[in-house]
């Protein structure tokens, strides 16, 4: 392993009157910090094609956050909240969500102690059926829970959306509010199974979307979809102790011949497309659906971008693959050499983050100038805050 990365190295003032509670009335109209060759400057999103070459092909997360928080009451009164993770029996996403015979999810209890063997129950009148959970076996801090309903025209799906919470991140510390349920979403957003927004798309607009079309730059998508690790704040002095959470990807055939055809004009929407693009690279590398969490850093990959590429598409085409269902787990922390990417829209992170680890990367160590500007300039930090446009430093 290389050198130690103390993450005491990558923290920052953030008072609390900084993290935008709520986003702007247009989506579009949020502060954007546009960083290049070392230079900092700013806009308004809404321009963000200013600084795009024409051209290019921007990637993002289609990912749609359900409504994962679900509340049940024992006969005691007593209340369980339980938060679905990621499904485990059927493990796909899909699969899981359009169900409608039953499913078991790795799940965040609330108030764990007070649930023992019991079945808890819920009437859903609204669609005429009983809910209930059954809590299994601990999965490290997390329990599997098995639900079932005696509706088998119901699915998944469409409980969470009856009775879930849409579950926004815990440092807004503020109760969901139904404008959540917009705003809290991507304009582009329709394949279901995040549990936190890949927010850097927030910003985006149908007009922002149509104006990029204009001036030639493409656009394609990929789903990662993102899960509670997002959050988890790195706990260890040395970055390099931290464990990562993997999370799921599914890449279509002809998204990945498209970044083919792009190489070198690659942007970026969001850090969850960003360790998807990169992953891509060594997946190609080695034909396997996984990234470890050192895998970069573990050896030398002579291979060139375009290379590992063809050799990814190649493997599906041999395997009958029209979509790359895979895992990754990749950290890109400073010392990380980007194989795809060459632009990075990203919101601002909290300190002492992985995902701040992931820009400071990006930009050659320029993190704490981009960041001194953005808090002397009034910009709005986290999920709903303000944006920037960071371009590969070399």
């Amino acid at each position: 392993m290389s050198q130690p990365i103390y993450i005491a190295d990558y923290n920052y003032p953030l008072p609390d009157e900084r993290i935008a509670k709520y986003p702007l009335p247009e989506r579009d109209h949020s502060k954007l910090l546009v960083y290049r060759d070392g230079e900092v400057s700013e806009d308004r999103f809404f321009r963000v094609g200013n600084y795009i070459t024409p051209g290019s092909l921007l990637v993002y997360n289609n990912t749609r956050v359900i409504q994962a928080r679900l509340e049940f009451r024992k006969p005691t009164g007593a209340r369980i909240e339980v938060f679905c993770l990621e499904p485990l029996d059927p493990h796909d996403y899909q699969l899981s969500l359009s169900s409608t015979a039953g499913c078991t999810w790795k799940c965040l209890v609330g108030n764990a102690k007070k649930w023992h063997d019991e079945c808890l129950e819920l009437r859903v009148e609204s669609l005429e059926l009983t809910f209930r959970a059954h809590k299994g076996e601990a999965i490290g801090n997390a329990y599997a829970v098995r639900f079932d309903w005696d509706n088998p025209q119901v699915s998944f799906a469409e409980l969470l959306d009856a009775m879930g919470e849409l579950p926004i991140p815990p440092y807004l510390n503020r109760p969901t509010e139904e404008s959540d349920k917009r705003t809290y979403q991507t304009v582009y957003s329709r394949i279901k199974g995040s549990v936190a927004a890949p927010t850097a798309g927030l910003h985006f607009t149908e007009a922002v979307l149509n104006d990029l079309r204009t001036r030639g730059i493409e656009t394609d998508e990929l789903t990662l979809h993102v899960g509670a690790g997002t959050f988890l704040p790195v706990k260890t002095a040395d970055a390099n102790q931290h464990t990562m959470h993997t999370e799921i990807i599914a890449v279509p055939r002809e998204t990945i011949a498209h970044i083919l055809h792009r190489l070198g004009h690659i942007v970026a929407v969001g850090t969850t497309s960003m360790r998807t693009l990169e992953s891509l690279y060594f997946m190609g590398c080695s034909r396997s659906p996984h990234v470890g969490q050192f895998e970069p850093y573990e050896q030398d990959y002579p291979m060139s971008a375009k290379d590992a590429l063809q050799s990814l598409l190649d493997w599906m085409d041999q395997t009958g693959q029209e979509t790359l269902h895979a895992e990754t787990q990749i950290m890109i922390r400073p010392g990380y050499r980007f194989h795809i990417v060459d632009q990075l829209i990203t919101n601002f992170h909290q300190p002492q983050s992985t995902l701040l680890l992931l820009v400071s990367a990006f930009v050659g160590g320029d993190w704490r100038k981009i960041y001194d500007y953005a808090l002397s300039h009034d910009f709005r930090f986290l999920s709903y805050g303000d944006s920037s446009i960071l371009t590969l430093k070399s």
